[in-house]
């Protein structure tokens, strides 16, 4: 085969995305983040692009950050930005699955390409260090005292910490409807606003607020999950008498109308991402439980969980 043939065949398998990572060029990845800087979803999306890098998957990687409504904003940005390219990539997870039920954006999650879930986490609930209150239990006697005037704050309405906030209140007896939930476009403005005693307590993934709960601004009050999380001496709210348990979790998609060589394409760059050191040292540094799952099994995931939280945010009072 002449040269320039055998070069115009590489080019034309490269376009396909039929050529093994090994032998393509690295891509120009292009990042967004559906939220403002300083949050979990910033955190997931700048560490899973050193982590393409670190895979040489990536030559460069460009953040941009886009946030409101849970993630709409960013995903519309998206979704219209960016079609057949596949050197796109948009971080998401179940918080723009609760946002998406809750606000009813103009544009659909499906108009995008599922390609991984990448990590779980659950949240923690912490109090100003100057607050007023000591437990959980000194929270729940004022949320049935007056509802109104416990603030929630965390992320956008339909977030985990929300949903949450919403489930404790319905457990012990208080109306969901009435809870006071502050939403905040990210999660440097919902720390700022913890630190600053603008809100009775504050709930997000335990890694957004791990610095500040070590250096004693924030004192943590209970957890979400199940089993007291390893590490992390926090009480569950099971244990304190409050039967809710929510986890949150992070994945990534692709833009809309990749063919399936692309989507594989893509596929393959994330799951080359995850193996690296660079990934793992972001595990471990930000207490997240790896939880990756890909393809089919992955789409199917996300359909389940639509459903699954549709189901705990009516029952919740939320919708």
């Amino acid at each position: 085969m002449r040269r320039d043939t055998f070069l115009k065949s590489l080019a034309a398998l490269a376009a396909a995305g039929a050529l093994p990572l090994s032998a393509r060029a690295a891509a120009n990845v292009k990042m967004m983040i559906p939220a403002n800087p300083g949050g979990g979803w910033d955190t997931t999306g700048r560490a899973l692009g050193r982590a393409l890098q670190d895979a040489k998957v990536a030559d460069s990687v460009n953040f941009e950050n886009k946030g409101g409504a849970a993630g709409a904003l960013g995903l519309a940005q998206f979704v219209n930005a960016n079609k057949g390219d596949p050197n796109a990539l948009m971080v998401m997870g179940a918080v723009m699955l609760g946002g998406i039920i809750t606000g009813k954006p103009p544009v659909s999650l499906s108009q995008a390409t599922p390609i991984a879930r990448l990590t779980s986490e659950y949240n923690v609930f912490v109090l100003p260090a100057n607050s007023p209150f000591k437990t959980m239990a000194d929270v729940v006697a004022q949320l049935k005292k007056d509802p109104g005037s416990v603030k929630w704050g965390g992320g956008s309405r339909g977030s985990t910490e929300h949903i949450a906030a919403a489930m404790i209140a319905r457990d012990v007896g208080v109306d969901p409807a009435k809870i006071n939930y502050v939403a905040f476009r990210g999660g440097g403005e919902a720390v700022a606003a913890i630190l600053g005693g603008n809100v009775t307590v504050g709930g997000s993934g335990y890694s957004e607020f791990a610095e500040h709960i070590a250096a004693g601004k924030m004192k943590p009050i209970a957890v979400t999950s199940g089993a007291r999380l390893k590490g992390v001496n926090v009480p569950t709210l099971k244990e304190q008498g409050i039967n809710v348990e929510i986890g949150n979790w992070r994945g990534v998609y692709g833009a809309p109308n990749l063919s399936e060589a692309q989507r594989k394409q893509v596929t393959d760059m994330v799951l080359a991402a995850v193996k690296t050191k660079a990934w793992q040292e972001a595990l471990e540094k930000n207490n997240w439980t790896p939880a990756v799952l890909a393809g089919p099994a992955f789409e199917k995931f996300v359909d389940d969980e639509f459903a699954s939280l549709r189901a705990t945010m009516v029952k919740s009072g939320m919708v």
